[in-house]
């Protein structure tokens, strides 16, 4: 990949992130292909722009406060790795009123048209699930597999 790919990507990075954190899911999935897909640690795979709106918007929803940062970006060969940083209060419907900061990483394949192909998201769960019930930001949040 050339630099400026490169560089275009990490700007298209930049922008995804600015859509998780702009509440409107629909945008997060215009950043992948009309059939592309994304998978969160062991579930079974969103496939398609409304499957994605759908997944996005469930974390929306928990988290009206959701921030995402974008940690780092990086490339090996096809492959991009997007790591990230999500912050919110889970005050959403039925929510806890805990507060979560998790970290973790999604493994892009980017397809012909420029967009996510495929993404598979990791973090987690288990820290995740913990934050929700007892709140916290503990310091040994650690994406897994990274």
């Amino acid at each position: 990949m050339t630099d400026t790919a490169e560089s275009q990507l990490r700007i298209f990075a930049e922008r995804y992130t600015a859509a998780w954190c702009s509440q409107n899911a629909a945008s997060v999935a215009g950043f992948y292909s009309p059939h592309g897909s994304l998978r969160i640690n062991d579930g079974s795979s969103a496939i398609g722009r409304e499957a994605i709106t759908e997944a996005a918007q469930e974390f929306m929803t928990a988290f009206p406060d959701l921030e995402v940062v974008m940690d780092r970006f990086s490339m090996k060969g096809v492959e991009a790795t997007y790591h990230w940083t999500l912050t919110g209060t889970n005050t959403g419907p039925g929510g806890s009123g805990n507060r979560v900061h998790i970290s973790g990483f999604e493994e892009w394949r980017i397809g012909d048209d420029g967009l996510i192909a495929e993404s598979h998201g990791h973090f987690d769960d288990a820290q995740y699930e913990h934050q929700l019930e007892n709140g916290g930001q503990p310091s040994n949040v650690r994406p897994t597999g990274s």
